[in-house]
């Protein structure tokens, strides 16, 4: 089970290729384009087993699943929402700033929420209500006016609960490559919306990518990964804890251990083999072993350098002097760090969001924020002084390029036509 690893091979199979379900996604995509609702039906019969009467959930429904559903439950969602708030409201801008640059010129930028957003939620494998939490939240606090939901039927009551909870909107009862496709297209009864956030697995993945024409994105989100940066100070069953809490997501999770000691990589092996053996989700777990393991760096700058090569979704840094280590990482989704730093903290309840780019996307992306719910438009506020101070300048550049109407447009205002 636990194994040293070849970090390019790994690193290039957790990648895995969207092109082997491009084919069967872009189907699926042209049958919504065409066949709307009923699509979506035969689709959702196809896939999920269940026969759709009304897309929509009904607010009649959403009150049974508090009625299913733990107060002890209810209160732990509230207690997560109201930490995801609190972590969210920290990044909202200010709906406008202006600032004069200099005499007659002032510069600004004017931030807007989105009008109309849509969340995919998984589901399959088991509830995930965290995942409600972390898209819908951030979209209220940037003030997004219409929040929908997709998600695979049948849909868990705590799934439920959690969206009202966050203030959903409309909550559909549609799943896959077909849900992305109806909230990217629009449909008889799903209107389209403006961006599409969420994780999700390779056919929706694949889904989002192929709709990018149609309608915004937050980022490829697969299955889940962990990288664990450690030295011979860490606690192997802490380590071996983070990683089968990864693992047990998908089948496919990523997981692997960086470490500048073999005794502590040897230690984790016999860890996770405890572990697995104790776990509830042993299926899971065991068909996921071929992507977990270990891999040997001679330092801890080379560690660092290692991960900034793998861009992992969550990474976990367990050395006694973390925040040195950490001044050299410049690629990774969300970063734990300390011994007590659970990953499972920021998947549901630390305020700090859990949907995260995945496949070494976190290169270039950043986790789901405030301003992926946003766009900022520049303002200029230009007065005669202004104008004078780089009039000429523009002037000249326009002329240069062979814009005179541009020069004009300058010229006619200084010249006081």
């Amino acid at each position: 089970m636990w194994k040293r690893l070849d970090v390019e091979e790994w690193n290039a199979r957790r990648k895995g290729s969207l092109s082997e379900v491009m084919g069967p996604v872009q189907d699926i995509v042209n049958m919504v384009r065409d066949g709307g609702d009923a699509a979506l039906r035969e689709l959702t019969e196809r896939f999920d087993k269940v026969q759709l009467d009304d897309l929509r959930v009904t607010e009649a429904e959403i009150q049974e699943a508090y009625a299913k559903v733990s107060s002890e439950l209810v209160d732990a969602l509230r207690t997560a929402e109201a930490n995801i708030n609190s972590f969210h409201q920290l990044q909202r801008p200010p709906d406008m700033w202006l600032r004069e640059m200099s005499p007659g010129l002032s510069l600004g930028v004017k931030n807007s929420p989105l009008r109309r957003i849509g969340a995919y939620v998984p589901g399959g494998r088991a509830a995930y209500p965290s995942t409600v939490l972390m898209c819908a939240v951030p979209a209220k606090v940037a003030g997004v006016r219409e929040i929908i939901m997709c998600t695979p039927p049948p849909v868990n009551p705590l799934t439920l609960v959690a969206a009202d909870i966050a203030g959903v909107d409309e909550v559909y009862k549609v799943g896959g490559a077909q849900a992305i496709a109806a909230m990217a297209l629009g449909t008889e009864s799903i209107d389209r919306v403006q961006k599409i956030v969420g994780p999700g697995n390779v056919y929706v993945t694949a889904a989002k990518m192929l709709l990018r024409d149609e309608v915004d994105i937050d980022f490829p989100a697969g299955p889940s990964e962990i990288a664990v940066l450690a030295d011979e100070s860490a606690d192997p069953s802490f380590i071996a804890a983070d990683i089968l809490a990864q693992a047990e997501h998908d089948p496919n999770a990523a997981c692997i251990l960086i470490t500048t000691d073999q005794v502590l990589a040897n230690k984790v092996g016999r860890e996770l083999e405890k572990q697995v053996a104790r776990s509830d989700r042993q299926d899971v777990l065991r068909r996921s072993l071929d992507n977990i393991g270990y891999t040997l760096a001679k330092d801890l700058p080379s560690a660092a350098a290692v991960v900034d090569m793998i861009a992992p979704e969550h990474l976990s840094i367990q050395v006694s002097d973390p925040l040195a280590v950490l001044s050299g990482i410049h690629s990774a989704g969300s970063i734990f760090i300390g011994r007590y730093a659970a990953v499972a903290c920021g998947d549901y309840a630390s305020g700090t969001n859990h949907v995260l780019p995945t496949a070494g996307y976190a290169a270039a992306y950043s986790g789901l924020d405030v301003m992926h719910f946003m766009k900022r438009s520049s303002i200029q506020v230009i007065k005669r002084q202004g104008l004078e101070a780089i009039g000429d300048a523009v002037e000249a550049l326009a002329n240069a390029e062979g814009l005179t109407a541009h020069a004009r447009s300058i010229s006619i205002r200084r010249q006081g036509q």
